[in-house]
């Protein structure tokens, strides 16, 4: 059974579904471990048919495989969707989340850069204004000691996620539920520092400015810069690092 009160609707399959993923992604259910629906409802405290739609999202997500006879068989990581975030979030909250920083770090590497450029040839100007904004409200957040802040979180997602956007690249706007999900991750888990690096703060707001004034060259090497600062952060598979954003 559930442990404490009980859960109702989407808090239940939600909750169900969390702890389930928890499980698979840490490792607790190892690839090829069986499991069936009566036990899953027993070990739960739920419906059948609860059971079923939390496995069906599953199986969605390429983590388990449901066969006839056979019962639902939990798939190997690299069968994982790995731009979840579920899939993400549950393993930033797991022995493997250094590995997960790292691969996350590396992608973000690879397409902000690449995004900011775009965006300083093709975003509109509100975006452009915005984006300034978002920079100068995390440099006053970062100097005041809040980088562990809410706000700091809110603003942070809300930068990276215009950036992409900005790009006008649909796919790399599709992107923004990942970067904010690892932002929030690393939060959550206590790796964000109280005080940002200066040079960090420093590059979003070059970045911004550089967007603004239309500048390519110079907006994809301070976001370089910024996800280089975060690469270095992640130094160990512990994934401590002090990288800022």
């Amino acid at each position: 059974m559930t442990d404490g009160a009980p859960m109702h609707g989407v808090e239940q399959h939600s909750g169900v579904l969390d702890r389930l993923g928890e499980s698979i992604a840490s490792g607790v259910r190892a690839p090829g471990t069986v499991l069936t629906l009566g036990s899953l409802e027993e070990e739960f405290g739920v419906s059948r048919t609860l059971v079923r739609e939390v496995v069906r999202v599953l199986e969605s997500m390429g983590m388990v495989e449901s066969r006839r006879r056979v019962g639902v068989t939990v798939r190997p990581p690299r069968d994982w969707n790995p731009f979840d975030p579920r899939v993400i979030r549950w393993r930033l909250g797991g022995p493997g989340r250094g590995e997960q920083l790292r691969s996350l770090t590396e992608l973000r590497a690879a397409i902000e850069p690449v995004a900011a450029r775009l965006a300083a040839a093709r975003a509109d100007e509100p975006a452009r204004r915005r984006l300034v904004e978002l920079a100068a409200r995390l440099r006053e957040l970062g100097e005041a000691h809040r980088g562990t802040d809410p706000e700091y979180l809110e603003v942070d997602t809300a930068y990276h996620a215009l950036l992409l956007e900005a790009s006008g690249n649909p796919m790399l706007a599709a992107l923004q539920d990942v970067v904010a999900e690892v932002l929030s991750g690393r939060t959550a888990l206590g790796l964000m520092p109280r005080t940002p690096d200066p040079r960090a703060l420093e590059d979003h707001e070059a970045t911004a400015a550089a967007v603004a004034a239309g500048d390519p060259a110079e907006a994809e090497a301070r976001a370089r810069a910024v996800v280089a600062e975060v690469l270095e952060g992640v130094v160990d598979v512990t994934g401590q690092g002090d990288g800022p954003t």
